[in-house]
């Protein structure tokens, strides 16, 4: 499944204003034995989410709906642990299309952004004040490198190739798949 381009996002939030949530719990390793993205949603906090017998627990992001609700708000040290690209095809299953959070896990940013998926570390003023304004329109825009709801804006990085893939809806090898007639062209030239 690749990308679609995101220059900006525009959708209501929802919090997971825990610390510290690794990317075990965000998919269970038992629901690594899959190569297809685009069935994890139901894995995607499976043991939060769900009971040993498979039944829905009364955890918040049961009453979630994704389709209006986009942006994660998620607390401090998101996606830290083990890399796990399933993570991202996770939560994009679910239908999360941005993380907003104080810091993020190294490896879980650059997952994120092989697959579509927004991670804008804010300052903690800003999270807090839009962690209190949970449920509100959030707009995240990689136009500008900003997160704005209502009066809150804040700022946010991202290594660079990362935010020129998000922009052209590639993931690293379709950037330079894209590039395939430049590529023949130095090869060429480079021949003669």
């Amino acid at each position: 499944m690749q990308p679609e381009p995101v220059t900006e996002i525009r959708s209501r939030s929802f919090a997971l204003a825990e610390r510290n949530i690794d990317t075990d719990q965000i998919i269970p390793a038992r629901f690594l034995t899959t190569t297809e993205r685009g069935a994890l949603a139901e894995a995607c906090f499976r043991d939060w989410r769900f009971d040993d017998a498979g039944n829905p627990t009364t955890h918040p992001l049961n009453s979630v709906d994704t389709h209006s609700h986009g942006v994660l708000l998620a607390g401090d040290n998101f996606g830290c642990g083990s890399s796990r690209e399933h993570a991202p095809w996770a939560l994009r299953d679910f239908g999360v299309r941005a993380v907003i959070t104080t810091r993020a896990g190294d490896i879980f940013k650059a997952n994120a952004a092989n697959n579509g998926l927004v991670v804008a570390e804010i300052d903690a003023e800003s999270h807090a004040a839009l962690l209190e304004r949970e449920g509100e329109e959030v707009i995240v825009s990689l136009a500008d490198m900003s997160v704005t709801s209502g009066n809150i804006r804040a700022g946010f990085a991202l290594e660079p190739f990362a935010r020129t893939c998000l922009m052209a809806g590639h993931d690293a090898l379709g950037f330079i798949l894209a590039r395939e007639d430049e590529i023949a062209r130095f090869e060429a030239s480079r021949a003669a």
